[in-house]
């Protein structure tokens, strides 16, 4: 039986999938490590999706029993207990090492007691060369077939979404607004995500002259261009278009951390 929490996120994913089925084929759903259990996991088979989330640390993982039967009882299942940090080599999928640090990524399928099946394990071990200071990173999904890269970088997506929401918050007024009513709130929560995405569009142009601009910069920038269209608005003649163009380039530099240079032209 799923909890309440469980059962909201359901409806919700499900409600999701009927408005998007009919453009997208969802297969898979990232959650944090606070999903990352066996209730969750049939939450979203449930609705015929495979879950991608994060083990603690600690995780009682272990390796399916091959030894031979003893003869009594039923048939063992469980077999040496997975120790993250001595892993066999055979399950090392990529090693890398950067200024010191030795990354090695294992994969395997797993068995841990909560869940019902085996699950698609990816280890994530970091060894520092100097300190030998290790630590590790569990990662798993329900899809037995999916690959060690595709498993990190579906899961390494996560955090974009938290990205987009904080920028939602902090810049486009998605923790400001006081609607209640349901339309009010869709087109507030719509137009803030909006933002999010032109102003990521922008920044990509800008930042090519730029590299340093900021979202702060972009909308002082266009703050600066508003300014100053409304003040030449009220001169009884237009300047010239040289003094023009120094104009609105003075006036959006203004409030800038890092002084705004025009995009390039090509798209």
């Amino acid at each position: 039986m799923l909890n309440a929490e469980l059962q909201r996120i359901q409806a919700s994913l499900q409600a999701f999938l009927q408005q998007i089925g009919k453009v997208l084929a969802l297969k898979y759903l990232v959650m944090d490590g606070h999903f990352g259990n066996y209730p969750s996991a049939v939450m979203v088979t449930q609705i015929r999706l495979q879950l991608i989330s994060k083990l603690r640390q600690d995780a009682a993982l272990y390796f399916s029993y091959t030894g031979t039967y003893p003869g009594i009882g039923p048939h063992p299942k469980y077999g040496d207990r997975v120790n993250p940090r001595k892993m066999d080599p055979k399950y090392l999928k990529e090693s890398n090492v950067e200024k010191n640090i030795r990354t090695d990524i294992y994969q395997a399928e797993l068995l841990n007691k909560e869940f019902a099946l085996p699950l698609n394990v990816v280890i994530i071990l970091k060894t520092n060369l100097e300190t030998e200071a290790q630590a590790h990173v569990i990662l798993f999904s329900t899809d037995p077939e999916l690959s060690y890269e595709k498993i990190i970088k579906f899961y390494s997506l996560r955090f974009q979404i938290e990205f987009n929401f904080r920028d939602a918050k902090q810049y486009w007024g998605f923790e400001d607004f006081m609607n209640v009513e349901k339309t009010a709130v869709t087109n507030a929560a719509n137009l803030a995500f909006f933002l999010v995405n032109l102003s990521q569009v922008l920044l990509r142009r800008f930042q090519q002259t730029n590299p340093d601009l900021s979202i702060l910069d972009l909308k002082a920038h266009y703050h600066g261009y508003r300014y100053a269209v409304e003040t030449i608005k009220m001169l009884p003649e237009k300047p010239d278009a040289f003094l023009l163009a120094d104009i609105f380039e003075q006036i959006a530099r203004l409030g800038a951390i890092h002084p705004v240079f025009h995009p390039p032209t090509s798209s």
